[in-house]
């Protein structure tokens, strides 16, 4: 009987822990206050910058770039989301931008709006647009929370996500999941993948954040074509680790480039 309250307990705690995504639309597990993992990556992200070489934007026009698009897209996003009452979304966020010299074909976000861009990637980018693509896909993951739903998974395996768990910042399990699932130190920042949903996700919202912004869609799918031709038959790119590029995904982000262009002016 005792066990038997206690799964139902479990159940009720889980279901109230599954919340509808703002963004997405999706019912999401998300143990764990977005506040914490704000904070969580500040202190994560400063290591980083301390400890790898950043570009400045003093005397680079590459990093001007990098901080002008992930400008141009935390405006538009911040315009756009308040414009239809769902500003809540980004509370907290204190976005940052930077280029780090690395010959790593990478980037990534943390919760927040924490950013980097790897000058490996820029060979492969080309030009504006297709980096505000790939910019767009990282603060996608973020702005969808798929970095809180992949932790609360994995808490929930490991039998942490029952009623009573202390989940927070200052409980070492959570730390060290954290890192799993972030990591800037281990290349990619994404030891624990994105699931196919997760990955598709941040491709359509991702263009559309782009589009906003000012950036043409349409630079996404001969992106993702020369990302898919980097490894050159070997190992793919770290940024490729969990996100295959095959035919049917490349279908698919040109149905959303088309989405996306509903939202596209172009930058004067």
């Amino acid at each position: 009987m005792h066990l038997k309250l206690f799964f139902l307990a479990t159940a009720f705690f889980l279901m109230g822990s599954c919340t509808k995504n703002a963004i997405t639309g999706r019912s999401q597990l998300q143990l764990l206050p977005e506040s914490e993992l704000q904070t969580m990556a500040k202190t994560e992200y400063q290591t980083f910058l301390t400890e790898n070489k950043v570009v400045k934007t003093t005397g680079s026009k590459d990093a001007e770039m990098v901080t002008r698009i992930g400008t141009r897209i935390a405006k538009a996003i911040t315009d756009y989301y308040t414009a239809q009452n769902k500003g809540a979304v980004l509370q907290g966020y204190q976005w940052e931008f930077n280029l780090v010299d690395s010959k790593e074909v990478n980037a990534w976000c943390m919760p927040g709006g924490k950013v980097v861009v790897y000058t490996g990637i820029l060979p492969i980018t080309q030009n504006e647009a297709a980096l505000a693509v790939v910019m767009g896909h990282e603060i996608a993951h973020a702005i969808a929370q798929h970095g809180n739903e992949r932790m609360s998974q994995t808490l929930l395996a490991q039998g942490l996500g029952s009623v009573g768990s202390i989940l927070t910042s200052g409980n070492p399990t959570v730390n060290n999941i954290f890192n799993s699932v972030y990591a800037p130190g281990a290349q990619i920042g994404v030891l624990l993948p994105n699931s196919r949903k997760q990955e598709l996700e941040a491709d359509h919202f991702g263009l559309i954040f782009a589009a906003m912004a000012g950036y043409n869609p349409n630079e996404a799918v001969p992106f993702w074509e020369r990302m898919s031709q980097a490894g050159g038959g070997e190992k793919p790119p770290e940024f490729l680790s969990t996100h295959p590029s095959d035919e049917t995904r490349i279908k698919k982000v040109k149905i959303y480039a088309e989405e996306a262009m509903q939202y596209y002016k172009p930058v004067k």
